[in-house]
């Protein structure tokens, strides 16, 4: 029996030898297009469950059966499968793959995988915003986003841009997403005492940037649940992984010029309107009507007053960063400097930022985790668009001024209007930002499949604003002017989750979550004011001899409570189930009403798992996808539901007043119920690829500060009143059109959106120069009022149009009316990339189209010589003698022929502009190997290259903040600055 036993072993032995003796070891290493390694990229033995993952650099061993078959994948990249034969080290390139770089979408509280997702998603990576001339990340993703419009709103450094998801979800609250960095809801309201807002998100450099996620739908937002009716943006930053140790450095350099200047009259122009437009009135020697006004007519000069506001600008950056780790710890550390002087005289943004992101394994169950970051900005500030210090509004001043008085050569201080040369000259307007965005995590796996985490947050801001004017200018007055003001905010989350990952007998896929948050934010400011400084080197208010005001501490902070979970469920990975719902407690509403509770639901079908549709050669990927869900939008003044007192003095006794707001125990959130159906496909191989959705979104409930009879002290009361309404459609589309040594890969978005308000009390008008409403059955903001006729060819009067349809040259006779809409009818961009050997060139363009602009400022520059102000070229078709046909008015001085608000000014606002070229050249590997560099890329990039429109003034793009910045006052431009045309080189290094 023991010999049986014996031999029964030996042979055992003797055929696992064999078998051992037919497999073979194969090794080798995974890299990317740019020669790096590539870690976790899965190589399985083909038909079997054999593999492993590429380590740090890439690396692999894998020991395989006879004949075996290798398979390569990796997230990002185009798969490849190689027989192994007689080969036992086999090394692999992967081609990035456009068209899945998002399939590893990160969400709100954890991440999921593209073909897994049942809610509206837009990814996009670090390489679409790094290394672009802009001052925050926002601008670098305009035109590459479906159904999310960003919007510059001007070319001074810093300025805040507006950006809507979906269309405009509210009148008078906030229509700005919430951004979430690292987990962590951050401040993204302007905090600065300035009417000309600053972007608090600037603070963020862009390189750091690893990828940011917006959630559009209510399905990918109501995790957010209060906050998330303007959609949600996640920033995640730059994290280390294990491997070799890599450092990058890069520089660029550019300069800029405005993307357009306005054509106003030369001297001789000037002379030639204004002479006619006196005597047209009756003026004898028109030379006595320039007089009038402290004019010569017989002025030699010819100044360029259009330059004088502009200059040609300068950005440069120098970044830093390096990164790697072991299975223990791994880690980010960056540092970058960013220096850009704009192409508006004396504006000027510097910012310094650091990063340190670490990871750390205790073990296999336990990790703990930091991101730490602090950015140093200081914007040298350019004046809001309606003061005359504004450079832009230079352009008013008469050509036959001289900028320089030719008698002292100092700055002209006797011109028609403020020479507002004069406070760049001899004063100054800061603001400095200290900005730290951090985040400890630790995360626990106690048993297989349950993750919990909890995490704590920090955005700190401090912000210190310093106005100095010398004696002499216009705020200086005779001894001079200072302002110094001081905002603290701390705003600071905490979150604890539990994930739980169940797979049941392979066909059932569970993923639960539940959590609780708690967020507060603190702000504090301190301000003061004086007059009388002894000369222009004292610049501080403590030099001032008289404190004329101030503030000597006020503070406000809201917080917010939450509850929430989500559950997503996978059957067979192709029929998908996921639900949400939080809720949340706010300190901004009622006693009555301080709980809310947003939930969604969504489902979705992965078409080609289906065995119709499996291996089939021509369809890839194809998912229908259903969501419905509420979010709400609580961005409104932190006690607008609160009966508020404040201090006041009289005779040094001190007491109290009621504010001038009525307190309201019942306010209550905005809430926005959203529908969506997509449908996401990719063919031939994932070589076209692309999504449709098409939504709506039901606001009701609005947030609107109701004006009140000034009977009892109270003028304003806000309510839950009004409803209004989005639908759209957005499509995406990219293709790899060519695919051997050359790679050219297209692309494009388009999205529209129809919003109307379906119930309102009654219109609110914006007033003053605007023609902005706001009005039931039509579009927010609609521009409403006068709508201008032409003129007269017999006598060159202004018509306007009655409410019978005919004209009349009486501008109180004319009726009101819609003249346009500042929301365009549909708005995108277009792709391209193009790779051959170690060239790449890609390219991006953006577009607007069907939306109106109101030049607000038309009155004061082509009005026929109602005022002095210098005038745009177009005056020059001005009427002249009975039969002439033209839209431009007679010209008459002082007499308003033309000169009233209307439609006069309201152009198209329909562009196309070419966003970002980019060509570079990456040296090859052979060349790198030998000196000490890894990888070397050198680059030349143009930034708003190009515009084309109809639109006659400086820039399409633009918005003024001018009027309070109210979301419904849209597509209105006083005086506002164009963006900036940059060109500029770069190299980026590894070693």
């Amino acid at each position: 029996m023991r010999q049986k036993i014996i031999l029964t072993l030996v042979w055992a032995l003797l055929l696992t030898t064999a078998a051992w003796a037919q497999t073979r070891a194969v090794s080798g290493r995974v890299i990317g297009p740019d020669g790096a390694g590539i870690p976790g990229v899965t190589v399985l033995e083909q038909g079997t469950t054999n593999g492993v993952s590429t380590g740090g650099e890439g690396n692999y061993t894998l020991t395989v059966q006879p004949n075996a078959t290798l398979v390569f994948t990796s997230i990002g990249y185009i798969g490849q499968t190689i027989p192994v034969g007689t080969q036992s080290i086999i090394n692999v390139t992967l081609s990035n793959n456009e068209t899945l770089l998002s399939e590893a979408v990160v969400v709100g509280y954890g991440s999921q995988t593209k073909a897994d997702l049942t809610g509206a998603v837009t990814q996009l990576t670090a390489k679409d915003v790094e290394n672009t001339p802009v001052v925050s990340f926002e601008q670098a993703i305009q035109g590459r986003t479906p159904g999310v419009t960003i919007n510059q709103t001007s070319g001074k450094l810093g300025a805040g841009p507006q950006i809507r998801v979906r269309g405009s979800s509210s009148v008078t609250a906030s229509n700005q997403p919430l951004y979430v960095i690292d987990g962590i809801p951050v401040t993204s309201q302007d905090v600065s005492s300035d009417t000309e807002p600053l972007n608090p998100l600037a603070d963020l450099n862009p390189n750091d940037i690893e990828s940011i996620t917006i959630l559009k739908d209510a399905s990918a937002s109501a995790i957010y649940g209060s906050r998330a009716s303007n959609g949600v943006i996640l920033v995640t930053t730059k994290k280390g992984r294990e491997g070799q140790t890599k450092v990058n450095v890069g520089y660029y350099v550019g300069t800029s010029t405005a993307t357009h200047k306005r054509k106003f009259l030369n001297a001789a122009q000037y002379k030639e309107l204004f002479a006619e437009a006196a005597t047209n009135v009756g003026y004898r020697n028109p030379a006595d009507a320039f007089a009038e006004n402290g004019l010569d007519y017989n002025s030699p000069y010819d100044e360029n007053w259009v330059n004088a506001g502009l200059q040609r600008g300068r950005v440069s950056q120098y970044d830093f960063n390096v990164s790697g780790g072991d299975a223990k710890t791994r880690f980010y550390l960056s540092a970058t400097y960013n220096d850009q002087r704009g192409i508006i005289i004396s504006n000027r943004y510097r910012r310094g930022s650091a990063r340190l992101n670490l990871d750390h394994s205790i073990s296999d169950k336990l990790k703990v985790g930091l991101n730490l970051s602090l950015t140093r900005s200081y914007n040298n500030r350019v004046p809001e668009d309606n003061a005359f210090s504004n450079p832009i509004q230079l352009n008013a001043l008469p050509p036959i001024q001289p900028k320089y008085d030719p008698v002292t050569n100092l700055l002209n201080p006797a011109t028609l209007y403020y020479n507002n040369l004069q406070d760049l000259e001899y004063g100054r307007n800061t603001a400095g930002t200290y900005r730290s965005f951090s985040t400890a995590y630790l995360t626990y796996q106690p048993v297989k499949g349950l993750s919990l985490r909890t995490e704590t947050g920090a955005d700190f801001l401090n912000l210190n604003e310093e106005l100095y004017r010398a004696a002499g200018t216009q705020d200086g007055g005779n001894s001079g002017y200072g302002y110094s003001n001081q905002v603290q905010v701390v705003n600071y989350t905490t979150n604890n989750t539990a994930t739980y990952n169940k797979v049941l007998n392979e066909d059932h896929s569970i993923e639960a979550l539940v959590g609780f948050s708690f967020q507060k934010s603190n702000t504090q400011q301190t301000s003061a004011e004086g007059r009388g400084f002894p000369n222009a080197e004292f610049q501080k208010v403590a030099s001032a001899a008289i404190k004329t005001a101030g503030s000597v501490s006020s503070a406000n902070d809201f917080s917010f409570i939450s509850y929430f979970g989500r559950l997503n469920y996978s059957f067979r990975n192709k029929y998908l189930l996921s639900g949400s719902v939080r809720r949340d407690g706010s300190s901004r509403f009622g006693n009555n009403n301080r709980y809310g509770t947003f939930g969604a639901g969504s489902v979705g079908w992965l078409i080609t798992e289906e065995s119709f549709l499996q291996d089939n050669s021509v369809v890839n990927f194809l998912k229908l996808r259903a969501s419905y869900g509420i979010t709400g939008n609580a961005e409104i003044g932190n006690y607008a539901s609160r009966r508020l007192f404040s201090a006041i003095f009289y005779a040094d006794q001190a007491g109290i007043q009621p504010g001038t707001a009525v307190g309201n125990p019942n306010l209550s959130w905005e809430t926005t119920g959203q529908i969506d159906v997509g449908l996401e496909f990719g063919f031939l191989n994932n070589r076209i690829s692309g999504e449709i959705d098409v939504y709506q979104k039901d606001t009701r409930d609005l947030l609107l500060n109701r004006q009140l009879p000034y009977i009892n002290g109270y003028s304003v009361i806000t309510e839950n009143v009004g409803n209004l309404r989005n639908r759209g459609l957005e499509i995406a589309l990219n293709g790899l059109v060519i695919d051997k040594e050359v790679k050219w890969n297209v692309g494009g978005n388009i999205s529209f959106n129809r919003n109307e308000i379906t119930d309102l009390v009654e219109p609110i008008i914006a007033g003053g120069n605007t023609l902005a409403q706001v009005r039931e059955g039509q579009p927010i903001g609609v521009f409403w009022g006068v709508k201008y006729a032409g003129v007269d060819p017999d006598n060159g009067d202004a018509l306007y149009y009655t409410s019978e349809g005919t004209t009349t040259n009486v501008y109180s006779q004319a009726s009101q009316q819609k003249l346009g809409n500042p929301n365009p009818k549909f708005t995108g961009g277009i792709t391209s990339s193009v790779t051959w050997k170690g060239f790449d060139f890609s390219l991006l363009g953006q577009f607007v189209y069907g939306n109106d602009i109101y030049n607000t400022a038309g009155v004061y520059q082509s009005v026929n010589a109602n005022y002095f102000d210098n005038q745009t070229i177009d005056q020059l078709r001005r009427w002249q003698n009975p039969g002439d046909v033209t839209n431009v008015p007679q010209a008459r001085l002082y007499e308003p022929n033309g000169t009233q608000v209307s439609s006069r000014w309201v152009t198209g606002g329909s562009f196309l502009r070419g966003k970002n070229f980019t060509l570079g050249y990456t040296f090859p590997e052979y060349l790198m190997n030998k000196g000490f560099a890894r990888t070397a890329r050198i680059y030349v990039s143009a930034q708003n290259l190009f515009t084309i429109t109809n639109y006659d003034g400086y820039d399409p793009e633009v918005n003024t903040a001018t009027f309070g910045g109210a979301n419904y006052i849209l597509g209105h431009d006083f005086y506002t600055p164009p963006l900036a045309k940059t060109l500029l080189i770069g190299v980026n290094v590894g070693f």
